[in-house]
């Protein structure tokens, strides 16, 4: 008995190991395919993966996760060809394509074709026998093009050579190499939708595809930077002609829209002055955005919420879709343990928890989802105040509350608080005005928020060891809410609050699956005992503090008649959305053209 538990846990583990293994391998698989074509979407069309078990003749076998190839037919005439395509056809998008196929036996004669084909093309044929079937044949190193006679290319192949097809969807143009040397154009003029295609013709012929599950023989990045370069130089010696003054003008008032949208008003004055414009928003509306980004950028979103309803006192009421989105979006930084609310109940949150990451990012298309980083670049101007004191004795709602504090553990009446004008424990006062001193690669290093290197510095917290402490020492001590039984309280009353705002909300509005899922996405962090490092942990990340701020920026901005998003953000998403199109219809320089490459 004690031998069968002892090999059902040898057999346990093995398999175990095996999963863990193909994991890896396709883990490794997608990060050299993303790194490869990164202009392809997936989603609308797959890359090449393995051979199709469905596309293939019937002489075909395969095995080793579909990537091994063997022939098990007679092999007597070439009628005895079998040939099988890939699962899927090479998208546009790619600009440049490449696989490889490592010769594992001949075989008895070595009659084996490698190459590519369209669908439908006859499978009891080798590559490049029939139309729109392009070939390289190992037995007598030819290339067949859409023909059954062939025409002198390369050297033969045989077991042991590693074989690579390159497809350039730019100029149609395809070349093979073999052990990682190029062989020169072997095809001009290739239709699209072609699919990696091999065929053999004789018993014991084997081979194995690579379509990125492994590095390739030979070098295609370098060839790849090769014609990224040469098209950046294509857009770059594009005539602007006589027009050159016109373009000028608009793209500096392009550039001074998204200042002003952004809330960087010191610099959008300063660029004003020198470019002779006017700033269409006044100053003092600007850094009332200004403050409110800045709270819902640390995570402080009942205070943003808050200031929002003192500074424009009917826009959550009109939109009560985006008082819902705030108010889950202050759920997760009670979780988070960043709230005001939860912070003031004596929970100290570890510096990680309250991070944000410093780096700007590119620009983000108008049509991005809402979990994508839309345009918000951190970082605020020196010398620009917020310019509005909060009045300690004016709120919105009769049941404002003193400042707690620090540590105090103490509860408040549930009464006193609720979703329609929640109220911060901390209410907004100079220390949210202050100055940033100075900043490093979009990070301040002295704010009103303290932000310093990217994490978070509360004046409440006091300076201590723990800002040198590894990141891994960081996460660890992470705890629900900062690790108080009464914040963690607080955070549940809040929660069966936002149950009943949405159940109101579909009585009111009618159903809502964005609202829904986001309220779903929200109160599964609960599920999990680390939820920072759970499925849906991705919701306590800083940077998806980025699209909640922007959606409240746009709203903010209408209330003013001026744009929800910046001209400049939208000529950027109009240029990515171009490039998809270019993607679909075929045209594969949309993979050297990205938008990123010229921002950055």
């Amino acid at each position: 008995m004690s031998g069968q538990s002892s090999g059902c846990g040898f057999l346990m583990s093995v398999v175990v190991h095996g999963d863990s293994a193909l994991n890896e391998q396709e883990k490794e698989l997608n990060q050299r395919l993303r790194r490869l074509y990164p202009a392809v979407n997936e989603n609308e069309t797959p890359l090449p993966r393995s051979w199709s078990p469905k596309d293939k003749f019937s002489y075909i076998g395969l095995s080793q996760n579909n990537l091994r190839v063997h022939y098990k037919g007679h092999g007597k005439t070439p009628k005895d060809a079998a040939s099988v395509r890939a699962t899927h056809p090479i998208p546009a998008a790619c600009g440049v394509y490449y696989f490889e196929v490592k010769i594992i036996s001949k075989g008895r004669d070595g009659y084996m074709g490698i190459g590519l084909s369209a669908q439908g093309v006859n499978m009891n044929r080798l590559p490049g026998w029939d139309k729109h079937s392009y070939g390289y044949h190992g037995d007598d190193g030819h290339s067949f093009c859409s023909s059954g006679t062939g025409q002198p290319y390369g050297p033969t192949f045989t077991t042991g050579d590693v074989i690579g097809c390159c497809v350039n969807l730019i100029n149609n143009t395809c070349f093979y190499t073999k052990n990682g040397h190029s062989l020169g154009i072997a095809f001009t003029d290739l239709p699209p939708n072609l699919y990696p295609t091999v065929g053999l013709q004789t018993p014991g012929e084997v081979v194995d595809a690579n379509f990125g599950q492994h590095p390739f023989v030979f070098d295609i990045e370098d060839y790849m930077r090769e014609w990224r370069t040469k098209i950046q130089a294509q857009i770059d010696r594009f005539p602007i002609g006589e027009r050159e003054g016109e373009w000028q003008s608009m793209i500096q008032k392009m550039v001074a829209s998204y200042l002003v949208h952004h809330s960087y008003c010191a610099t959008a004055e300063a660029f004003a002055k020198s470019t002779d414009q006017a700033v269409h928003e006044e100053l003092a509306s600007i850094k009332n955005r200004q403050k409110i980004q800045k709270l819902v950028l640390s995570g402080r979103m009942g205070e943003a919420i808050e200031t929002t309803q003192q500074l424009y006192p009917n826009l959550l009421e009109r939109n009560p879709d985006l008082l819902f989105m705030l108010k889950v979006r202050q759920f997760i930084e009670m979780v988070n343990g960043t709230d005001s609310e939860v912070r003031c109940l004596g929970g100290r949150s570890p510096k990680s928890q309250d991070s944000y990451p410093g780096s700007p990012r590119p620009f983000s298309s108008p049509s991005h989802k809402a979990s994508s980083s839309q345009p918000y670049l951190p970082g605020f101007d020196s010398n620009c105040c917020n310019g509005v004191t909060s009045n300690k004795s004016h709120s919105s709602s009769p049941h404002s509350h003193k400042p707690c504090p620090p540590g105090s553990g103490s509860t408040l009446p549930a009464s006193d608080i609720s979703l329609n004008g929640s109220r911060s424990q901390q209410p907004i006062t100079s220390d949210v005005d202050m100055e940033v001193d100075h900043f490093t690669n979009g990070v301040t290093e002295s704010s009103s928020n303290g932000f310093l290197n990217g994490s978070s510095k509360h004046t409440t917290e006091p300076d201590d060891c723990d800002a040198d402490m590894e990141v891994e020492s960081a996460q660890s001590k992470r705890q629900l809410c900062g690790g108080s039984q009464a914040a963690i309280e607080r955070m549940i009353h809040f929660g069966r609050e936002l149950q009943s705002m949405s159940e109101h909300l579909r009585r009111e509005c009618g159903k809502n699956s964005a609202n829904k899922k986001m309220l779903k996405d929200a109160f599964s962090l609960l599920a999990y005992s680390d939820p920072w490092n759970s499925p849906v942990g991705y919701q306590l990340d800083a940077i998806q503090r980025e699209p909640v701020c922007s959606t409240l920026n746009s709203a903010i901005l209408e209330t003013h008649n001026l744009p929800k998003q910046p001209p400049l953000a939208q000529a950027v998403g109009q240029a990515a959305q171009c490039l998809a199109i270019m993607a679909r219809t075929g045209s594969g320089s949309c993979a050297f053209a990205s938008v990123d490459d010229y921002l950055h």
